[in-house]
């Protein structure tokens, strides 16, 4: 061996760290940077003030999915991805601001016309679509007109754009309407496969939440079930979108034959094909949109027409500090994402965190009333009776209790909602789902395998209960007994609150997804309607003739506020990020990622379940 073998490791060590520390000092220059940057701008109010054209177009220029609340998000993660111009990998619009922008663009002189452009917006439920449409015809009331652009249009997207007075659409553009459909992956042969033993216990014949761990395909009963609520929310999207562009729900190519005939007959140009069938109005290059925009509502450069983007204008419209008087209240609380046991972080529902917001409106003596905004397919059985019980007790302190149903209230969702005052369901709320089941895996197969074996002793029967030791079964039927309780608790807190017999509730539970309409039909649900409606009826039933409505959620720290303020300015002027735009590779990836976490981040501690994992569309 070299006896400058040593020092020669010694130099590359010393060459190693000092790489490491000069990066080391890059990195925290350059976030110092982009902090003083971001601090510079948020304190130059005169130089960054958003300032609305006076003649000028609101571009709806919604990115992402929109939501009903969104994922908590660092605001500094959330900077970094603006200047460094990262995508968002799940981009969220609240709809809320949505709503707040369309009705504040409609009293805004300055706005002359809404643009839509909608081919960022990844995804916005039918549900969450009508509620925005709804805006945009009172938006329209006022003479105002909306105009729908695009080079290309998805589903979700042309059912806000068929809204619009006059759809755009590139003469090279593209869209085909697919209907819906709910296809997932299955894994039984995989886990056969993988020698892991699946302990699944479930009650409902329509309790197909854990199907894909049982089979390699959707059962019969699956498929009725779901053929039903699913037939029933396409027929809503042909009549609504064939109502606006004034043309029979025939028109709408189900058919392949009848598609390919008319592609033919456009010779393959789907943009054409597209004029032809009346789904758009004209065909217009990007540059013929700019000049016809132009000429509406002025220039305000030589390429752009004068506009206004969605955040911007948002941003430029938000009042500082909300108004609060001494009225009284109807506070609305969002119930979003999967019911988790716990505190949890918004985007989900942790049965803990929701509580305490329950908590706050039952000991404000100036709340009424309480809205609660559904929107789940529900999660953990456990937390979902603790925030039924605090549910009650707002009830016991008369306060009215009304839930609104937004895109899911389903098994857990509908548990949560079951005990309000008043039921209110969108038409197209996917609810019902009223069923339990649990689910656990253990790997002593597997681990045989490999040569690995569990073995041992215990004082009793119980002791040393593995996921690397199989179960007995006597255990398993003890684990099914658990669910059968739990499912006979559901049946009768339907049965109570809904002036129902427990027969009557086992006949329309048994895990079956129903829509809004359907629901109402069947007596799970009072009334149709929208959040706006909610409340309405929340006010009307608490007897309040003037009132104010306040938010309940999570209170951001001072220091959270700040750093939100001095991110959010500085975003404000920042170019429009790339949009997120997965590739083959990717979505499959994360279909499969999103397939499994349906399942793994479920914390129930008793391990019994109240979820829709069958109530996504595709």
């Amino acid at each position: 061996m070299s006896d400058h073998h040593p020092s020669a490791i010694v130099r590359i060590s010393k060459s190693l760290f000092q790489l490491l520390n000069v990066s080391r000092k890059i990195i925290v220059n350059i976030v110092f940077f982009i902090v003083l940057f971001a601090i510079i701008i948020a304190l130059s109010n005169d130089e960054t003030e958003i300032i609305v054209p006076n003649k000028a177009a609101l571009v709806l220029n919604i990115e992402g999915e929109v939501v009903e609340q969104k994922h908590d998000i660092n605001p500094f993660d959330a900077f970094l991805n603006e200047a460094m111009d990262q995508p968002d990998e799940r981009p969220e619009v609240l709809l809320q601001d949505i709503l707040d922008v369309i009705s504040t663009a409609k009293t805004d002189d300055r706005i002359q016309v809404i643009v839509l452009k909608l081919e960022n917006m990844t995804r916005a439920s039918i549900t969450k679509a009508k509620i925005i449409a709804k805006y945009l015809q009172d938006f329209k009331s006022t003479g105002k007109q909306v105009i729908a652009i695009g080079d290309q249009f998805t589903q979700d997207q042309y059912y806000l754009a068929s809204y619009a007075d006059e759809i755009w659409m590139n003469p090279n553009g593209w869209m085909l309407l697919d209907g819906y459909g709910r296809y997932q992956m299955y894994f039984k042969s995989a886990f056969e496969k993988l020698a892991i033993s699946q302990h699944i216990f479930r009650v409902g014949t329509y309790k197909s939440a854990v199907e894909p761990f049982l089979r390699d395909d959707m059962s019969e009963e699956a498929k009725e079930a779901n053929r039903l609520w699913l037939n029933e929310l396409w027929m809503q999207y042909k009549t609504d979108v064939a109502r606006q562009r004034e043309f029979s729900i025939d028109n709408f190519d189900e058919s392949i034959d009848v598609l390919l005939d008319k592609l033919e007959k456009a010779d393959g140009k789907v943009a054409h094909y597209a004029l032809n069938n009346h789904w758009v109005d004209q065909l217009k290059t990007r540059n013929e949109m700019r000049q016809a925009l132009i000429k509406i509502v002025g220039k305000k450069s030589r390429q752009s027409y004068s506009q206004i983007g969605f955040k911007q204008y948002l941003r430029a419209t938000s009042p500082i500090v909300p108004f609060e008087s001494d009225a009284d209240k109807v506070a609305i609380i969002v119930a979003k994402g999967t019911i988790l046991d716990g505190q949890q972080a918004p985007g989900n529902i942790g049965g803990d965190t929701l509580v305490k917001y329950l908590q706050q409106a039952r000991n404000n003596h100036q709340v009424k009333a309480v809205v609660l905004r559904v929107d789940s397919p529900g999660g953990s059985a456990y937390a979902s009776d603790i925030i039924r019980h605090e549910i009650d007790l707002l009830k016991k302190a008369g306060k009215t209790v009304v839930a609104s149903m937004g895109t899911y209230a389903a098994s857990g969702g509908y548990w949560i909602s079951a005990p309000a005052d008043i039921i209110v369901a969108s038409p197209t709320t996917i609810t019902g789902s009223i069923g339990i089941f649990g689910l656990f895996m253990t790997f002593e197969k597997s681990l045989e395998k490999l040569g690995v074996y569990t073995d041992g002793i215990g004082t009793t029967d119980l002791a040393g209960l593995s996921v690397t030791r199989p179960i007995s079964d006597k255990l398993a039927k003890i684990f099914q007994l658990g669910i059968e309780r739990g499912y006979q608790d559901f049946i009768e807190l339907v049965a109570k609150h809904r002036n129902m017999t427990p027969q009557e509730v086992d006949k329309i539970a048994q895990g079956r997804v129903w829509s809004g309409i359907q629901a109402q039909q069947l007596g799970l649900v009072d009334e149709l309607g929208d959040l706006d409606d909610a409340i309405a009826i929340a006010a009307e039933h608490a007897n309040l003739s003037h009132f104010d409505t306040i938010l309940i959620e999570k209170v951001k720290s001072p220091e959270d506020l700040f750093w939100q303020n001095v991110f959010g300015q500085a975003t404000a002027f920042m170019p429009t990020q790339t949009t997120y735009k997965p590739d083959v590779v990717d979505q499959l990836l994360h279909n499969l990622k999103a397939e499994l976490n349906t399942v793994y981040q479920l914390n129930d501690p008793q391990g019994i379940y109240a979820k829709c994992l069958a109530c996504e569309l595709n």
